[in-house]
């Protein structure tokens, strides 16, 4: 990845501030381009640094894209298998499959509020 320089930023946040882009930008995304979320920055050395995680089932306040961002914000590798590798489960209502095997291998299983105060965690 190449970082953008001070003058092509400046650009950018330019063109983003005038009035008809961001009716363009808006017309694109009723026409159904999804746009792109600045992803979390990756802490060097995050709460949850080093671990792997899986993420199942639906969470009360976060939706899964944003789980997963957060938790990779924090370090964590989010994978879609449980294995005994696998840290922790994060288990929603509706888990299925995932949380059966999680709960088959020993893997801790935790909640969206767990998670959330590890993900706070230092």
């Amino acid at each position: 990845m190449h970082p953008v320089g001070a003058e092509i930023a400046e650009s950018i946040h330019d063109w983003l501030r005038e009035k008809e882009n961001q009716e363009l930008l808006e017309k694109l995304r009723r026409a159904g381009v999804r746009m792109a979320e600045a992803a979390a920055p990756v802490l060097p050395d995050g709460p949850l640094t080093g671990k792997t995680i899986v993420l199942t089932g639906t969470f009360p306040t976060l939706s899964r894209e944003e789980a997963t961002r957060l938790a990779e914000g924090a370090g964590a590798k989010v994978t879609q298998t449980v294995s005994k590798k696998t840290a922790f489960v994060v288990a929603g209502a509706e888990a299925g499959t995932k949380l059966a095997r999680a709960l088959e291998l020993g893997v801790e299983v935790i909640d969206e509020v767990e998670l959330q105060r590890r993900l706070l965690d230092k």
